[in-house]
């Protein structure tokens, strides 16, 4: 078993050293004009890229791991010929895969993924775009990357595979080689798993893309491409245009309402996981107030809007939603598509165009659901996860540290704060999550009571503390969930009061307590809260300024997994998507095609939107 496990170490090698001269090329070849990439970048990139190297070599040895692992208990048939088959088509595979993400990244500043194949039905399009020489010198680059990786590859495989004495022990070795393996295809043993996020590290776009191993990019990516252009094409384009006019999302601010004493407060989003309206006696009045009086506290003495409706039911969508103002969709997850993130707009990218320092705090695997990509390729500078808290901590919670120990780091950050640059903070809580274990007690019998009971004194206490500084008259804070929950046990996924959540704007910044009783979206925070600052906010296109004077339609929108409903003036209608044809879960007060109409055309507008992203 020696002979293959050496065999298998240095296919693995192999490839590694492969993967890591290949960031080297990019690096040299792609860096945008005046860009200064030194030694340190290089190795930063290397070493933060590692994990999707693993993973891929990983794949790639699987097959090579189960030939050798066969071969202990049986002979194979013209094994080392099969092994120099597949060399040739690995080596042919990458050397395709490394030009083309080279060639291409001039052209699309985007790492290559799956949206390469929607190119491969007009390659005279394609042609078209370069001249014969750039396609010769590709041809021939792709001709020599891959006959040297051949040969690199091809010499690895022994002349003599030895038949094995002890096969039980061989067996045992080849699992333990075959666990090993996994672990690195499935990026260790955190929650998350390999995902092309992971590897972003930097606020510079072009060190993540150059950190990113292009084959597992293009492979993950394939597996979730659409043509998202084509989803819910329910009406033809000319109606879907003409529903969608008269649906009020006018970007623009007109002599907004002002709630601020300053145009350049520094701004504290608090993302409370999970924390409905159905906890929150400020905004719905059937709530049990004692479950969150600090919540209810801060409402009564900020600004609370009191008719706000999260667009999704899960955190990845609902935070792209919040802060980047783009709509949910029932089927898939945007945060979780890296090429279309680096096109989102987000409040993080707006402010940090204004001047704004930006950071991110979370106290779980910021690497989950490709969060870290998302928030880095949209603007935010700096961003922090479990790691980046003491090892004794991280398990505090099933997800990660406990919301106590994150707010108290908040705190110490904020607070040491100085000098003249405004700064954007975003907190993602996490305690109020299944399963609800939290180091409180208020509320005996009802865990998921109890953890939003524990959730709001940790904001309690926090607020309590950071009162006392001189940050706090500068400081805005706004406090919204990242989705609504299904409590009381009871409320459906389509019912209006699973989706009802609060937002609430305190700190010293705010003029004064106010009553924003307009109906309106988590999406309609970036246009919002930029109005308020005097920021553009133009290219927010489905987020709307619910204090300006054009917000002259109230409505909102939820998906969920199944369906959409859809709520303004005239009253609320939920559809069940995956019937044929359409069927309406509930309307009320009455029927009403045209709210229907309106659901469909804001969820086809989004498609498209998607689509050309």
């Amino acid at each position: 078993m020696r002979t293959r496990i050496l065999f298998l170490l240095r296919f693995y090698a192999a490839l590694l050293l492969t993967f890591i001269l290949a960031k080297l090329a990019f690096l040299l070849l792609d860096a945008p004009a005046g860009t200064a990439v030194g030694a340190a970048d290089c190795l930063a990139v290397v070493w933060h890229g590692l994990p999707l190297d693993l993973a891929a070599a990983g794949y790639l040895t699987a097959l090579p791991w189960l030939a050798t692992a066969v071969s202990v208990w049986t002979r194979v048939p013209r094994l080392r010929l099969g092994y120099q088959v597949y060399a040739g088509i690995v080596a042919a595979l990458l050397a395709v895969i490394f030009v083309a993400d080279t060639c291409l990244y001039t052209f699309w500043d985007v790492k290559l993924d799956g949206t390469v194949f929607a190119y491969l039905d007009s390659p005279r399009g394609v042609a078209a775009s370069v001249s014969t020489g750039y396609l010769l010198g590709a041809a021939a680059a792709i001709a020599v990357v891959g006959l040297a990786l051949f040969f690199v590859l091809a010499r690895q495989f022994p002349r003599q595979l030895p038949p094995c004495r002890h096969r039980v022990a061989a067996t045992c070795g080849a699992i333990i080689v075959g666990g090993l393996l996994f672990l690195g295809i499935r990026g260790g043993v955190g929650k998350s798993t390999a995902n092309v996020g992971m590897v972003y590290f930097s606020d510079r776009q072009f060190l993540n893309h150059a950190a990113v191993n292009p084959a597992f990019s293009l492979v993950s990516s394939s597996l979730k491409t659409k043509d998202y252009a084509a989803e819910h094409d329910f009406f033809p384009e000319a109606e879907r245009a003409r529903i969608f006019a008269t649906l009020g999302y006018d970007t623009s601010s007109l002599a907004p309402d002002t709630l601020l004493r300053t145009r350049r407060p520094n701004i504290l989003i608090i993302l409370m996981e999970g924390c409905g309206g159905t906890f929150v006696h400020a905004v719905d009045s059937l709530a049990d107030p004692s479950v969150t009086p600090r919540l209810n506290a801060l409402a009564a003495e900020g600004v609370v809007f009191t008719r706000c409706y999260a667009n999704s039911f899960r955190t990845d969508r609902g935070t792209v939603c919040a802060l980047s103002g783009y709509p949910a969709f029932p089927d898939l997850s945007v945060m979780k598509l890296p090429s279309k993130c680096a096109h989102l707009p987000s409040i993080a990218r707006s402010l940090a165009r204004a001047g704004y320092a930006t950071d991110f705090l979370y106290g779980g695997d910021i690497n989950f659901t490709n969060t870290n990509g998302y928030l880095l390729s949209t603007g935010y500078e700096r961003t922090a996860g479990d790691t980046s808290f003491p090892s004794e901590v991280r398990r505090t919670h099933d997800w990660g540290v406990t919301d106590r120990i994150v707010f108290d780091r908040l705190f110490e950050e904020l607070s040491a704060r100085g000098g003249s640059r405004p700064w954007l903070t975003t907190l993602l809580t996490l305690a109020s999550h299944e399963p609800w274990g939290v180091p409180y007690a208020r509320i005996p019998g009802d865990t998921v009571a109890n953890a939003m009971a524990y959730l709001d004194d940790c904001i309690g206490r926090f607020v309590d503390r950071f009162r006392a500084t001189p940050q706090w008259d500068n400081t805005l804070i706004i406090l919204l969930p990242d989705h609504g929950i299904g409590y009381p046990e009871g409320i459906g996924a389509g019912d209006p009061r699973r989706a009802h959540i609060p937002m609430i704007w305190t700190g010293g910044a705010v003029r004064g307590h106010r009553v924003v009783d307009v109906l309106c979206n988590q999406t309609d925070l970036p246009a919002t809260l930029l109005g308020q600052l005097g920021v553009e906010h133009g290219d927010f296109r489905f987020s709307r300024d619910v204090l300006s004077r054009t917000y002259t339609h109230p409505s909102a929108v939820h998906v969920w997994s199944e369906g959409i409903w859809y709520m303004d003036g005239s009253g609320f209608t939920a559809l069940h998507l995956l019937s044929s044809p359409q069927r309406v879960l509930e309307e009320r007060p009455a029927p009403s095609a045209g709210r229907a109409a309106a659901a469909n055309a804001l969820l086809q507008t989004a498609y498209d939107d998607l689509g050309a992203l």
